[in-house]
């Protein structure tokens, strides 16, 4: 049995990083270490645990069965020692200065913002936040690593040391210009399948919520435009006999600019439910729990509200 008192406890932050970031040299980046310390730390771990820990895989290093049964354990026990290190003993939003990160997409920053700055410049005139897109690919490793303090987005296969909570369910809209020849006060399945489509995603290719709905029942869709910001899509929705299929909230905030109607999707099933993430070091921090309860608050307008069968805004 090793005591801990002969391990250097920095072994482990390095284990952390090159398992998040894939190899020694972005490791090294993001620990503002040289290479060759670095490898030399990964060195002494393989002699610890009498494993590779990593192995070449092209450009990457992969983790070994070990490396990834040890992980949550690390990750855990890091951030534990972060909490106990930087934990405030009180936090009180009218004094505190701070700045927060959130991840989150263009649809929900929409629905959220307002109300959560109205409450924010009220009560924490210290506290400044800072939004980014969510990026699914290093969701994980930006809540690890503190570059991220709350991501909001659907359910995500992320590890237990990655808490979260599920926050509301959002519909689908489908979005149709106010003369559209064709789609009248309702939409049935029939016409949405018989007319051509906008398809808003932030990936370069991927089905998106609406697409994967229709997949599940074995039906597809013409989609004529693919692109990436949802302003855009409406404008081209006004102009066009293009339908766009959109979150519900987002929707009815953007399209009185435009004059175009709503219509409920036609499956009668919710788009996806969205969740708060956010680093186990952070489950009992104050100010993680006074940001959380802010961005609940703000979600509580009425995501959860389904649409009628056939609603038309």
């Amino acid at each position: 049995m090793v005591h801990i008192s002969k391990i250097d406890l920095n072994l482990f932050v390095v284990f952390d990083a090159i398992y998040g970031e894939g190899g020694v040299t972005p490791a090294s980046r993001r620990l503002h270490l040289s290479q060759p310390a670095v490898s030399h730390a990964l060195s002494r771990l393989r002699l610890l645990f009498d494993d590779p820990l990593f192995e070449r895989n092209g450009r990457a290093m992969a983790p070994t069965p070990k490396a990834r049964d040890m992980i949550g354990r690390v990750r855990s026990a890091i951030q534990g020692l972060e909490t106990t290190l930087n934990r405030p003993e009180l936090f009180e939003p009218a004094t505190a200065a701070a700045r927060y990160s959130l991840a989150m997409g263009e649809a929900l920053q929409s629905a959220i913002l307002p109300a959560l700055m109205r409450a924010i410049v009220g009560r924490a005139p210290g506290i400044d936040i800072a939004v980014v897109m969510a990026d699914r690919r290093t969701v994980e490793r930006d809540l690890a690593t503190g570059a991220i303090d709350l991501a909001l987005d659907v359910l995500l296969p992320l590890p237990d040391d990655i808490h979260r909570r599920r926050l509301c369910t959002e519909w689908l809209a489908v979005v149709v210009r106010q003369d559209h020849p064709r789609v009248g006060e309702a939409l049935s399945l029939e016409e949405y399948l018989a007319e051509e489509h906008i398809a808003v995603s932030s990936r370069r290719r991927g089905l998106s919520a609406e697409d994967f709905e229709l997949g599940r029942r074995d039906l597809r869709r013409r989609v004529r435009l693919r692109c990436q910001n949802y302003f855009a899509a409406c404008e081209t929705v006004r102009d066009s006999d293009l339908l766009l299929t959109m979150p519900r909230q987002y929707a009815r905030i953007l399209n009185p600019h435009f004059g175009n109607r709503l219509a409920a999707f036609p499956i009668d099933t919710p788009a996806y439910e969205i969740y708060a993430y956010w680093r186990g070091a952070a489950a009992n921090d104050p100010a993680n729990q006074w940001l959380r309860t802010r961005v609940i608050e703000a979600l509580s307008h009425g995501l959860d509200t389904p649409p009628e069968v056939g609603e038309c805004d």
